[in-house]
C-alpha cells in the first residue's frame, strides 16, 4: 500500500480552515438549497494553493474524475463518477457540474449545514411553492433569461419565478434565445 501520510495531513489541515458550508443557491424547479461549484472552489482553491495542493477535475472514459495532487510528494487522491449516457449537451453539463461539486465535496470530508441526499434516493419532482411575481419584465432582465417559458407562462430570471402579461410573452418567444418545447 502506497504511503500517504504526508497529503491526508494537509487535507486535514485544509478541512480546519473549511468549516461547514452554507447552501447558497436554489433549484427552481425542486425548491431545494445546493451549493454553487464557484462559490466551493472560492473557498477551497486558495487553501489548497497554500498547502501546495493541486486540483484537476477532468473527464477521461465518459468519468468525471477529482484528483487532488501533493506538488510536495506526489501523492494524489481520487474519486470518478461514470456519466449517464444522454444525448442532451444540457443534461451532460448538469451530470459534469453536479459530479465535481460532489466529488470535491466528498474527498474533502466537507460538511453541508443541511443534506439534501433523501432526493437521490427518490426522485419526485416538485413544485415550486412560491407564487410567481406577476410583473412586466425589463429588457435587461430578457438578457438574463434562459430561453425557456414553463407551464402558465411562468419564466425564471435569476432564479425568480415570474409571470410576465400575454403580450410580453408573445415577444419573448421571438427572442433569438426562446426554447420551444
Amino acid at each position: 500500500m502506497e504511503n500517504k501520510e504526508n497529503i491526508y495531513k494537509k487535507i486535514f489541515e485544509l478541512k480546519s480552515h473549511i468549516g461547514k458550508i452554507s447552501k447558497d443557491s436554489t433549484n427552481p424547479f425542486h425548491s431545494s438549497k445546493y451549493f454553487d461549484i464557484n462559490k466551493l472552489l472560492e473557498v477551497v482553491e486558495p487553501l489548497m494553493v497554500e498547502r501546495n495542493l493541486l486540483l484537476l477535475q477532468p473527464i477521461q472514459d465518459n468519468k468525471v474524475k477529482t484528483l487532488i495532487i501533493d506538488l510536495d510528494s506526489k501523492e494524489q487522491i481520487f474519486s470518478e463518477i461514470e456519466l449517464t449516457p444522454s444525448g442532451d449537451p444540457q443534461k451532460i453539463g448538469s451530470q459534469v457540474t453536479y459530479f465535481r461539486r460532489y466529488a470535491l465535496k466528498s474527498l474533502l470530508g466537507i460538511q453541508e449545514e443541511d443534506d439534501d441526499g433523501h432526493s437521490a434516493v427518490k426522485r419526485e419532482a416538485k413544485k415550486p411553492i412560491d407564487k410567481p411575481v406577476e410583473r412586466e419584465i425589463t429588457t435587461k432582465e430578457v438578457l438574463g433569461w434562459n430561453g425557456k417559458i414553463y407551464k402558465g407562462d411562468i419564466i425564471y430570471i435569476n432564479n425568480v419565478k415570474i409571470k410576465p402579461p400575454a403580450d410580453q410573452i408573445e415577444k419573448l418567444k421571438e427572442q433569438p434565445n426562446y426554447v420551444k418545447d
